[in-house]
C-alpha cells in the first residue's frame, strides 16, 4: 500500500475542488455514540425504537451506507483521530494499557487548532487517561470527559455512576449533577455558544448505551410496554436519550445561526454489545462480519451539501480526518502519513479508485495474522484468511464461497497479508508509556485500566505493571492504594532499579513510600501486595513528586 502524504489537499488554500465555494471555514461537530449498532436507528428499519434527530441528520444531509468502522471502541476512536489504521497507533484493544495511543500520533484536533480551530471534547476518549496520552495533550483545548472505556470501569473512582457522576475536566477531577449523556450535551452546547464567533470543532462522544445500563426509568417505560426484554428496553432507551440530546444540539446550531455552515457527522464506533435487530446483518461487536463493523456515517452541511443524498461506496473510520481537513481547508503536517480518504468526492457526485480495507480486533498484546481480521474491497470480504463472501449477493454473510473462488481467496488473503507487515512495521506494537515526574501532570494516579502483564485484569486476584518513563530524577512520593487486607501482609513496589517493601497489617487499604529517589528513564512500575500465599495487585498508585 502507498501510504505517502496524499493530495487531498490540494485546494487548501482556497475552496475544495469538489463543492461551491465558500467564504469562512466551517464549524465541525461530530457525535459519536458507543455501542450502538446500525440497527438502532428508526431510519433504517428498528420498529421498536424513534430516533427522529439522528434519522434528520441523514435526511437534511448525506448518508454513506457502506461505512465501517473496528470492531470496538478504542481502534475505531484512534483511527477517526488520525486517519490511521489503529495497529500503527498503538491502540490494539480496549484495556490492560493496549487502547492507550502513541503521543507522537497527530490528531484532527492537533490539525485544526494549529489553524485557529477551537477543540473541545465532550465524553469519552478512550485512548489514554494519563499525560502524554490525555484529550488535553492531543489537541483539545477543553476537555469533559470520563476516563478509561467508560463510566464505572477501573479507571473511575470507586463508586462512579451514570447519575451525577466525577468526571475529569481538563484533567482535574469534578463532581457533576445528573445523568452522564445530558450533562456532557450541556457543556457541549455551552462551549460552542460562547465559541461561537470563530470556526470551532466539538467531539461529542457518548459513553451512551455502552454497558452498565444506567438510564432513568421514564425512558425505559415505553420499550417495557412494547414487550421487550429488560435490557433491549433499557438499551433503547439510553439511545432514546442520545437521539433527545442531539435534537438539542441541532437545535442549538440553528438558533445561533450555526446550522448552515456547520459540518454535523453521527457515527457509532462499533456494531451493537448484544444481539438485537440489526438490519439482517451477521455479528455483533467485537466481530469483522457486518454486524459488527458496518455502522451509519449522517453528515450534514446545509451551506454545502444537499439534503437526500446516499453513497453506498466502502468507507471507514480513516477517512474522517481527510474529510475534515479538505472541507476546512486545513493542512495535513508535512511528513504525516494516513490511510484515508477525503469523501469529498463522493459527497460531489463522483467516485473513488477501488480499494481494499482492513479490519481485525482481537484479545491479548499483539496482533496475530488472520485471527478476526476481514479484508473487505467492497463486494467481497475475506474473513480470518478463508471464509469469501459477496456482499452484493449475500450481505448477511451466510454463504461461504471460498472453495468456489481460490483465485480471489488468494489475492485478497495476499492483499491482507502486506497490510499487515505494512501496519506491524510501524511500530512494532512497542506499548506507549505513561509519564511521570512532568509539570503537566502531577501526581499521576495509575489504575488497572491501563496495567499489562499476563495476570493483569480486573477481578480481585489481578497483578499487573505499568510502562512508564520518569522524566525527572528526583524524590517521589509512592502511594499504592488496594483492598482491605484481610490479614497482615507486606507491599512491594519497584521501578528503574529501586526495590521497596514494607509490612502491613489487617485492614488497611493503603500503602506510602516518602522520598523515594527514582532516576530518569523508561522503566516498568510494580507493586504486589502479598498476603500469606496470595498475591494480588494494587487498585491505584499515585505517584508524585516530593
Amino acid at each position: 500500500m502507498n501510504h505517502s502524504r496524499r493530495s487531498f489537499l490540494g485546494a487548501v488554500c482556497g475552496a475544495p475542488a469538489y463543492l461551491p465555494a465558500q467564504t469562512s471555514r466551517p464549524n465541525v461537530v461530530i457525535l459519536i455514540t458507543d455501542d450502538q449498532g446500525w440497527g438502532d436507528l428508526s431510519l433504517h428499519g428498528n420498529t421498536n425504537l424513534e430516533t427522529p434527530h439522528l434519522d434528520s441528520i441523514a435526511r437534511d444531509g448525506i448518508q454513506f451506507t457502506q461505512f465501517h468502522v473496528s470492531p470496538v471502541c478504542s481502534p475505531t476512536r484512534s483511527s477517526l483521530m488520525t486517519g490511521r489504521y489503529c495497529y500503527r497507533t498503538g491502540v490494539v484493544d480496549t484495556y490492560l494499557g493496549r487502547s492507550l495511543m502513541h503521543a507522537g500520533e497527530v490528531t484532527l484536533a492537533e490539525c485544526l487548532k494549529s489553524e485557529g480551530y477551537r477543540t473541545a471534547l465532550f465524553g469519552k476518549w478512550h485512548l489514554g487517561d494519563n499525560y502524554p496520552l490525555r484529550a488535553i495533550d492531543q489537541g483539545f483545548e477543553e476537555s469533559l470527559n470520563c476516563t478509561g472505556g467508560g463510566l464505572t470501569q477501573p479507571s473511575d473512582p470507586p463508586g462512579n455512576s451514570y447519575f451525577d457522576p466525577v468526571l475529569r475536566h481538563n484533567g482535574k477531577w469534578e463532581k457533576r449533577k445528573g445523568y452522564c449523556t445530558d450533562i456532557f450535551m450541556d457543556a457541549a452546547l455551552e462551549w460552542i455558544e460562547a465559541n461561537r464567533r470563530q470556526p470551532f470543532f466539538a467531539y461529542i462522544a457518548t459513553n451512551a448505551p455502552h454497558d452498565p445500563l444506567q438510564i432513568d426509568d421514564s425512558y425505559v417505560a415505553p420499550f417495557r410496554k412494547k414487550g421487550l426484554d429488560e435490557v433491549t428496553a433499557k438499551t433503547y432507551g439510553m439511545v432514546k436519550n442520545v437521539d433527545d440530546n442531539a435534537g438539542r444540539l441541532l437545535a442549538k446550531l440553528r438558533e445561533l445561526g450555526l446550522e448552515q455552515n456547520t459540518i454535523v457527522m453521527f457515527l457509532t464506533d462499533n456494531g451493537p454489545q448484544r444481539d438485537r435487530f440489526n438490519g439482517g446483518m451477521r455479528g455483533r461487536k467485537g466481530t469483522v462480519y457486518e454486524g459488527g463493523i458496518r455502522v451509519p456515517l449522517f453528515l450534514k452541511w446545509p451551506a454545502r451539501i444537499p439534503p437526500g443524498r446516499r453513497n453506498a461506496t466502502l468507507t471507514a473510520h480513516i477517512d474522517i480526518l481527510p474529510t475534515v481537513l479538505e472541507a476546512c481547508r486545513v493542512r495535513l503536517p508535512e511528513g504525516v502519513k494516513i490511510d484515508g480518504r477525503s469523501l469529498l468526492p463522493l459527497i460531489a457526485g463522483k467516485s473513488f479508485p477501488p480499494r481494499t480495507l482492513f479490519f481485525q480486533w482481537h484479545r491479548g498484546e499483539v496482533p496475530q495474522p488472520h485471527r478476526n481480521a476481514a479484508a473487505h474491497d467492497g463486494r467481497f470480504k475475506l474473513v480470518n484468511g478463508e471464509e469469501l463472501y459477496d456482499l452484493k449477493l449475500d450481505f448477511a454473510e451466510s454463504r461461504n464461497i471460498a472453495s468456489e473462488q481460490p483465485a480471489l481467496v488468494r489475492k485478497l488473503r495476499a492483499a491482507y497479508d502486506r497490510w499487515f507487515a505494512d501496519v506491524a512495521s510501524t511500530r512494532n506494537f512497542v506499548p506507549p508509556r505513561i509519564f511521570l515526574g512532568t509539570d503537566h501532570e502531577d501526581p499521576v494516579t495509575l489504575t488497572r485500566q491501563d496495567w499489562r502483564g499476563p495476570k493483569a485484569g480486573w477481578d480481585a486476584a489481578s497483578v499487573g505493571y505499568w510502562e512508564v518513563d520518569v522524566q525527572r530524577e528526583g524524590r517521589y512520593d509512592i502511594t499504592v492504594r488496594m483492598a482491605v487486607l484481610p490479614a497482615d501482609g507486606t507491599a512491594h513496589f519497584s521501578l528503574n532499579g529501586v526495590r521497596l517493601e514494607k509490612p502491613l497489617p489487617a485492614g488497611v487499604s493503603e500503602v506510602s513510600w516518602k522520598g523515594i529517589g527514582l532516576k530518569a528513564g523508561a522503566g516498568r512500575l510494580e507493586t504486589q501486595i502479598q498476603v500469606g500465599e496470595r498475591t494480588f495487585g494494587a487498585h491505584y498508585v499515585d505517584v508524585a513528586r516530593a
